[in-house]
């Protein structure tokens, strides 16, 4: 059996300086894009709101798949929970129905949905609006774990291509988005039984549109092939899956058995062994990084905002343009939200201000959006100044272009970038004596 040692993902943060840094994280966030969210029903639109346990929460790795392909059970090699009571349970059938997050506590205890959704403190309370039924499939799981000082694992239920969404008794793939959004790491895992694409797979890579840097590709249980299979396997994978990302360049690969057994003898041990150490790299690459990345996870959310209130403001713009004292209110906004193409509202955005067209959310989205909110609801982003808070566009203007960006310049000025933790450590990049034979 192998016991897998963690390389350097132990090493601990500067604890104080990354409360400091967080908490003004917090404060721009309230003080600068918030009161545009509110203004302009933002939440609304994307349907998702930051709580402050979402700034300050750890680290998230999700793990998604079909079923039996290991993702339990990579969980517990990770965490050094085989053979222990408190291991997540495995099998050759499906066998994990629930979302179940694992995070860290004082003792062992399973916390309910329920009680993770009412609680304010965690950053898993925007649950709640998917209903009971989810509740229900939602269990955490607390343990005193010094990796899970440091991140929140989440273990999905497998995919079963045969299911329909309706028998789930919740929606699967909004919950699946929900996590996706705010997850560091996605680790999506096959086996090399179950490489086919179905529709629920389909639908899930895209979901994972745009968020293709966070993804890592296992090819797990590897050791149950020669190596000349392997090879078939892979490119069976590659071959599978290249329709569904579709970009320049493809998610990292890892190919190894990530379970505590040995491996098979006559297989690729090396390469397995070098698998593992450069996952666990990945990782703590990912736990390191955690101040940058939610830094610029509020950033980015800073520039949606930004440019939904711009949007919003020129539809408001346009109607009162196009009104007149002989007007159907209803009907005049109906032609300008049907065909917005017609009254310039997205190209003038593009004109005037600094946004990309990449940026730009569907137009398709705003017929739905002004279809609850009226249009007349809304003021002009010049009505939105006082005289003692400023102007709202003012404000998430600077937080984006200055506040945000000289937060993120201070944390990684106090790095030395020529120094890594594992040099701090003396960890080295490739430790002695990593896997001990029992």
């Amino acid at each position: 059996m192998k016991v897998l040692v963690s390389l350097c993902i132990l090493v601990p943060l500067l604890a104080l300086a990354t409360a400091a840094a967080l908490q003004r994280l917090r404060k721009i966030y309230h003080s600068s894009i918030r009161p545009m969210e509110q203004a302009y029903k933002y939440n609304e639109l994307r349907q998702h709101e930051i709580s402050d346990g979402e700034i300050t929460s750890k680290p998230m790795v999700l793990f998604l798949g079909p079923w039996s392909v290991g993702k339990s059970s990579m969980i517990n090699y990770l965490l050094g929970l085989q053979d222990t009571p408190y291991q997540l349970y495995t099998g050759a059938e499906p066998t994990t129905s629930e979302f179940t997050v694992i995070m860290h506590g004082d003792k062992i205890r399973t916390v309910e949905g329920i009680v993770m959704a009412a609680d304010s403190s965690r950053s898993f309370s925007p649950l709640e609006k998917f209903g009971q039924n989810f509740l229900e499939k939602l269990i955490g799981i607390e343990m005193p774990h010094q990796l899970l000082e440091r991140v929140t694992f989440v273990d999905t239920p497998g995919i079963i291509e045969n299911r329909k969404q309706q028998e789930r008794g919740y929606p699967f793939n909004d919950v699946c988005q929900w996590f996706i959004d705010r997850a560091d790491l996605i680790f999506v895992v096959f086996d090399p039984t179950k490489l086919d694409v179905g529709l629920e797979l389909e639908m899930l890579f895209r979901q994972l549109k745009g968020r293709e840097s966070q993804i890592r590709i296992i090819l797990n249980k590897a050791d149950n092939l020669a190596t000349q299979d392997l090879m078939r396997v892979y490119g069976a994978l590659f071959w599978s899956l290249a329709p569904l990302i579709n970009v320049t360049e493809p998610p990292r690969v890892y190919v190894s058995s990530f379970w505590p057994y040995d491996y098979a003898p006559d297989t690729s041990r090396e390469l397995f062994k070098r698998e593992e150490i450069s996952l666990l790299e990945d990782l703590n690459q990912v736990i390191e990084n955690r101040l940058e990345n939610k830094i610029a996870f509020i950033r980015q959310h800073g520039i949606r905002v930004r440019i939904h209130a711009l949007l919003v403001d020129r539809y408001v713009q346009t109607f009162k343009e196009k009104m007149s004292f002989f007007s159907d209110p209803e009907l005049v906004f109906k032609e300008i939200v049907d065909d917005p193409d017609k009254f310039y509202i997205f190209k003038s955005i593009l004109a005037k201000t600094n946004v990309s067209k990449f940026d730009l959310p569907n137009r398709d989205a705003y017929r739905d959006f002004f279809g609850i909110n009226p249009v007349n609801s809304f003021k002009q982003l010049s009505a939105q100044c006082s005289y003692m808070g400023g102007c709202l566009l003012e404000k998430i203007e600077r937080a984006i272009t200055n506040e945000l960006p000289a937060l993120l310049g201070s944390i990684n000025s106090g790095k030395n970038p020529a120094l890594s933790s594992c040099e701090v450590t003396g960890c080295g990049e490739k430790p002695k004596n990593r896997y001990r034979r029992n």
